[in-house]
């Protein structure tokens, strides 16, 4: 499925995150975080977690050009979880990161999910203010998160479209 959100102008689909152009992405991801929070503090999934069925991968393409990703981790407990969100440097301040998000959030309703969770760090500026402006609030430590003075914890209601269709809605 692709998603073509205003103002991103990149195709958002599910993908395997064992391409190259896409590792490349991951590796960025990885330095940055790994350059901002000591190893107790980052909670990265690797390539294999996020080919596992719980996991929904997506990539945001320009021109075929991998410049963001961000998975959606579907809890047993019956929440999704927020994971990998990642811009490329040079396609950040477009409106991308709304798009990954928004993408992952119709795919969690469409799942039949409620509510939408996630953890970032304290470092991270532009992706506070990207949750927080999609309506996520803060949180205490959920799953198998523990109390990390660099994480910021939130959470989203969403509606999900299976419970709307079970009651006769759209």
């Amino acid at each position: 499925m692709i998603s073509r959100r205003s103002g991103s102008g990149a195709a958002i689909r599910l993908e395997s995150p064992r391409q190259d152009d896409v590792m490349r992405l991951l590796a960025a991801l990885d330095a940055y975080l790994e350059s901002l929070y000591p190893p107790e503090s980052n909670h990265i999934l690797d390539v294999d977690t996020l080919c596992a069925p719980d996991i929904r991968f997506f990539v945001a393409r320009r021109e075929g050009e991998a410049v963001g990703c961000g998975a959606l981790r579907i809890d047993p407990t019956g929440y999704g979880e927020v994971k990998r969100m990642f811009v490329h440097p040079a396609a950040r301040g477009q409106k991308l990161g709304r798009a990954i998000l928004t993408r992952i959030e119709d795919e969690a309703s469409r799942e039949g999910l409620e509510r939408m969770r996630l953890e970032t760090g304290i470092h991270q500026a532009a992706a506070l203010a990207l949750y927080r402006g999609a309506g996520y609030a803060e949180r205490g430590p959920f799953g198998e998160y523990a109390s990390d003075p660099l994480s910021h914890f939130f959470e989203k209601a969403i509606d999900p479209r299976s419970k709307r269709r079970a009651a006769g809605g759209k």
